[in-house]
Order: C-alpha cells, then sequence, then structure tokens
C-alpha cells in the first residue's frame, strides 16, 4: 500500500529507504525480501535493469474492501492535498494563501540525470501562478534551458501530467532512470527533447522510451 499510496500521489516509486523509514525496519534487506515476495506472489512488477521501477499490478482483497486499514500501518507519503488550490467557493483571506507545493528533488537542464527523486521539502507558491490539477517543484542543475530563461538553481513549478503538446517545456522521463527538462517537439512516431542552449544537441527517442511526468507552468529564482 506504502508503494500504491506513493505512486499515485507522485507517480515515482519509494526508494528501498523510504520503504525501510516507513515500515520502521533496520536495514533495507528486510525491504528486499519483502519486494521479493510481493513479486512472486504478483502483487508488484519489477522492470528489469531499472532502478526503482516498479508498479502495482494488484492490491489485497482486504484493503479493496477497507478492512486492512486498521491495522496501524501509516505510511509516510506526501499529502493528496499538496499542490492542488484550494476550493474558492467564499471569497476571503483564505483563498489568497500561498500554497503548499512537494519539492521533488532535482532535475537536469543539461545532460540527463538520476530519475526524479522523491519529496524532499515542501515551499510556498501564490495561487495566481497554479491553474487546475496537481502540481509539484523541481530544483534545476545545468544550463541547457538557459535561452529559455531558466538557469541553474532556479526551481520549477510543474503541473503533473502524462501528455503535452509539442512546443511545450515538459518534465521528460527517459527509459524510467533519467529525467530532464526540455522542450517537447513531435515528430512523426518519434519524441525529440529540445535544449533552448545551442551547446546541447536535441536528443530523438522512440515514444516508448520517453514518458511525459508533467508540464512547466511557473519558475521561482532567488537572487
Amino acid at each position: 500500500m506504502f508503494i500504491h499510496e506513493r505512486l499515485k500521489e507522485s507517480g515515482i516509486p519509494p526508494s528501498f529507504d523510504e520503504m525501510k523509514d516507513a515500515l520502521d525496519l533496520r536495514s533495507k534487506s528486510g525491504i528486499h525480501r519483502l519486494i521479493k515476495a510481493l513479486e512472486e506472489r504478483g502483487f508488484i512488477h519489477r522492470l528489469p535493469n531499472r532502478a526503482r521501477a516498479l508498479e502495482v499490478i494488484k492490491l489485497p482483497e482486504s484493503m479493496n474492501a477497507g478492512g486492512a486499514r486498521n491495522r496501524g500501518f501509516s505510511p509516510a507519503v506526501i499529502e493528496g492535498n499538496l499542490g492542488k488550490l484550494r476550493p474558492t467557493a467564499s471569497a476571503g483571506p483564505a483563498a489568497n494563501d500561498p500554497v503548499p507545493i512537494p519539492v521533488m528533488g532535482r532535475i537536469a537542464a543539461g545532460t540527463p540525470i538520476e530519475a526524479i527523486q522523491t519529496h524532499s521539502h515542501t515551499i510556498a507558491v501564490p495561487p495566481e501562478m497554479l491553474g487546475a490539477g496537481e502540481h509539484f517543484a523541481l530544483e534545476i542543475r545545468g544550463d541547457s534551458m538557459i535561452e529559455a530563461g531558466i538557469f541553474d538553481g532556479d526551481t520549477v513549478i510543474v503541473k503533473k501530467s502524462d501528455s503535452a503538446d509539442t512546443g511545450d517545456i515538459v518534465v521528460a522521463l527517459i527509459d524510467d532512470e533519467e529525467a530532464t527538462l526540455k522542450r517537447l517537439r513531435k515528430k512523426g512516431a518519434s519524441v525529440a527533447l529540445e535544449a533552448a542552449n545551442p551547446a546541447y544537441e536535441t536528443r530523438i527517442f522512440g515514444p516508448d522510451r520517453v514518458r511525459i511526468q508533467g508540464r512547466l507552468v511557473g519558475l521561482i529564482r532567488r537572487y
């Protein structure tokens, strides 16, 4: 259930360290045994040669019925309302309060780095920067998007989405292992990830190698 909830909230499986902490285990060896047992029983599937590539195939019947939620396990998942605008039915100060957005680690605007990390901390974002839907933030590392006004050390606000239009600046996950921020170009059946810096080449992939994680909607910079 911890894996399921984390995938539902962020789209990224938890690390073994996070699972160890959530289950209050002393070492990751216990998590390895549990993951293997869950896979053997058909509850999860691990993609070979890919770090942290887990998918939930099915849930226990007792969980679907709601019975197991009373067993005392309370996973430390990202709160479901993070990155979402509050309802604005009543006009009042609360409608203008900053919205808490989870920061999901660092992403490369340059050579792709390790896939998006897990929730590290939360930042407050003005509601006018957000629209409908779920949002998360990422810290930028690299200079491949400088001509789009995105610099090393910036924090980008991303609307969670698994699709985007050509020309959008997106968070792209390559081979479920590397994450990068690039401009999306669709060329027939291929997907091109285009830098905004002539020092970097456009990279072209087959559609099965790239998954869109979200679309850039804002940027925060400290001077």
